[in-house]
């Protein structure tokens, strides 16, 4: 039998053309979400807006279209991400003729339909530069685009700008509509804020828009995002008190998932029976909602039973059931019966899928079954299914878990021949694999590349590699790929900065770790008790008990009660878990090849054992970060050309360097 690196380049290098991949699996990931796909063009407030508003919209053309999505590129080339215009009164920079008396403007409009395209594509982060442009081109919004704008935002979870976007309308003398209120009431409601998606109910009532369906399914939606699935039936209750409005298949379908999401079954199925009732048949999306609840609890056989109930009630099952049940099964290492059940697709008139075959692959993997992945691999050629990124990203994992990087490196290396685009996860791969095996070079390499394909690095790739830096000693080239980071728009996390502290806490260098909770206030990130605690084990280590003792007396004495030694050090537990180099062993099993590794070219150093000491005394958590950044340092704090951290004798010059550093990065925040 082939290796499994040979046997997936057999199955994709002869084949150059591919379209099922990425987008098949998109679609079936998409069928997951509360939006129910057949009826979603009519319950989902920013797909109805550009045609209910009284303004209406427009073509757009293709020429306008690129002009424009090149402003947006310009614009995010200089990182401007803010959640609503940040202009203090847009109405007065209006010098558009038609915007000003009050008339229908093309180019409002047009932008507008643009800015639902961006939605379409699956690009809202770049509908609030075309506001922008509306906005500086001397052009009044419209309530269709404060509409649109603010659907964009609730695709992104922006929702701190939702009574923005709400004031900017009523400041502007707008009259909210139903297409407006619904899609407040829909923002508020995916944030789980019931309070408020409620109050706007009300209002909409109040300002004579009457709610639709569509509005009750949004609220019962919301509820069951919020873990209150009892107000949700409520509202079912309400809706047959409304003389406007009926339950419909969606409407039991999402109550069914406010149910299953809290784990409550019984109740589900309550609720279908009551569908029943009222005369609507449960469809495929029911019986998946109620199935994927059981194989998140571990019970996917009960999940394969649903098959028998969906063939009573003579609805078809479809790919989406299989990949549920599969996924299952999987989930509970019983990676045999999902293969079983592969075949049993057959007999339900079904082909697996990529979707089915990926989740194969990364059961076998995970249980270490080398012969299972190869079975998988080569049904997938019987079936014409064709790997994708995701399917060549699984294995890669594999390789780079087991500290194979140059094995890893040629499934990479296979998947480009074989013309599919790497994505950021595949890179990640790598780069942690190379950081893992103690080559941070070849990590920052991967991480060039990725800019160069025109990837946008996020926060954890930057991390990955500063931390590979930072356990190589080199903080120097730590430094600067955190400055690359902030050049790319990308702003830091808490876990950049301890790890930037716990670098310099390596090196030997306390008082660049206590510099970085300067660069942290400039960055708006706020340091917590381990962050402190690493400051303070950073003094220790050198043997300045004093200074340590000054950081560790701002923590809370009640949040730190641990028992000391005689030289009162204080475990550090879980703290290095996350700071520490990389270890020297590797698992004594390969992933994916029954192997044993032996001799692990380029792994890391072995751990450095540290401990820290507890302080006496008990000052509070919050006067601590209070009491940190108003320190006077005490020690030299000379710098090499190289190391741009800025300490507070620095001149201010470089302080603002940092600060406008700090300000220039977008408000991203990535996990």
């Amino acid at each position: 039998m082939l290796a499994s690196s040979e046997l997936i380049r057999f199955h994709v290098v002869e084949k150059t053309s591919f379209s099922l991949s990425l987008d098949f699996f998109l679609v079936d990931f998409l069928q997951t979400q509360e939006d129910y796909m057949e009826e979603s063009g009519n319950e989902r407030a920013h797909s109805d807006a550009p045609t209910e508003h009284q303004d209406g919209t427009t073509d757009v053309k293709k020429e306008e279209v690129e002009a424009l999505q090149t402003e947006v590129k310009r614009r995010d080339g200089k990182h401007e991400l803010h959640p609503v215009s940040q202009s203090a009164d847009p109405q007065s920079q209006v010098r558009c003729i038609s915007c000003l008396s009050k008339t229908s403007c093309r180019t409002v409009r047009s932008r507008t339909k643009l800015m639902n395209i961006m939605i379409e594509k699956g690009r809202p982060q770049e509908v609030q530069s075309i506001l922008d442009s509306i906005i500086e081109g001397g052009h009044k919004p419209s309530l269709v685009t404060y509409t649109t704008l603010l659907a964009a935002l609730t695709i992104q979870k922006h929702f701190d700008s939702i009574h923005s976007i709400i004031s900017q309308v009523e400041e502007n003398g707008m009259e909210p509509d139903s297409i407006f209120f619904n899609a407040v009431i829909n923002a508020f409601s995916e944030s789980g804020n019931m309070q408020e998606a409620m109050k706007y109910f009300w209002k909409m009532k109040e300002s004579g828009s009457k709610p639709t369906t569509s509005t009750f399914n949004t609220l019962i939606k919301g509820y069951g995002i919020a873990g209150e699935p009892e107000e949700s039936q409520k509202l079912l209750e309400l809706m047959s008190q409304d003389e406007n409005v009926r339950p419909n298949l969606r409407t039991y379908n999402v109550l069914v998932r406010a149910w299953c999401n809290k784990k409550n079954i019984m109740k589900a199925w309550n609720v279908v029976y009551k569908m029943v009732a009222s005369g609507l048949q449960p469809d495929a999306v029911t019986y998946n909602t109620i199935a994927t609840a059981y194989a998140q609890n571990g019970e996917a056989s009960q999940a394969e039973g649903i098959i028998l109930e969906m063939q009573n009630s003579n609805v078809q099952p479809n790919e989406r059931t299989c990949c549920i049940i599969i996924g299952g099964y999987c989930k509970e290492g019983k990676i045999k019966e999902a293969l079983r059940f592969v075949y049993r697709m057959k007999d339900l008139g079904l082909q697996p899928n990529l979707v089915v075959f990926n989740s194969l692959i990364k059961g076998f993997i995970d249980a270490v079954d080398r012969d299972g992945v190869n079975e998988v691999l080569t049904l997938m050629e019987e079936f014409g299914v064709k790997p994708d990124v995701i399917t060549f990203s699984t294995i890669m994992n594999a390789w780079s878990a087991a500290g194979f990087m140059d094995k890893c490196r040629e499934i990479f290396d296979d998947m480009v021949k074989a013309r599919i685009q790497p994505d950021a996860h595949a890179y990640s791969i790598l780069a942690k694999g190379y950081v893992r095996a103690g080559e941070p070079e070849k990590a920052e390499e991967i991480l060039n590349a990725m800019i160069k394909s025109g990837f946008h690095p996020n926060v954890v790739i930057f991390t990955t590699i500063i931390n590979g830096w930072c356990s190589a000693g080199r903080m120097e080239y730590a430094i600067k790929i955190f400055e690359k980071m902030c050049e790319c728009g990308i702003a830091p996390n808490l876990k950049t900065f301890e790890t930037l502290i716990w670098g310099y806490g390596e090196a030997r260098q306390p008082w660049k770790s206590e510099e970085v909770l300067q660069i942290m206030e400039e960055f708006n990130v706020q340091p917590e008790k381990t962050t402190l605690l690493l400051v303070a084990e950073a003094w220790r280590a050198t043997g300045l008990k004093k200074e340590a003792n000054r950081i560790l007396s701002a923590v809370k004495n009640e949040e730190m009660t641990h028992e000391t030694d005689r030289e009162d050090k204080i475990p550090v537990g879980s703290l290095e878990k996350h700071y520490q180099k990389p270890s020297a062993s590797f698992p004594n099993q390969l992933q994916l090849p029954n192997l044993v590794i032996s001799d692990q070219k380029g792994s890391g150093s072995a751990t450095k054992r540290s401990r820290m000491v507890l302080g006496d005394t008990d000052f509070s958590l919050e006067s601590s970060w209070t009491a940190t950044r108003s320190l006077s340092l005490t020690h030299s704090c000379t710098f090499g050309a190289r190391s741009p951290i800025i300490c507070q004798k620095q001149s201010h010059g470089q302080l603002c360097m940092y600060s406008q550093l700090a300000h220039s990065c977008p408000l991203v925040f990535l996990n």
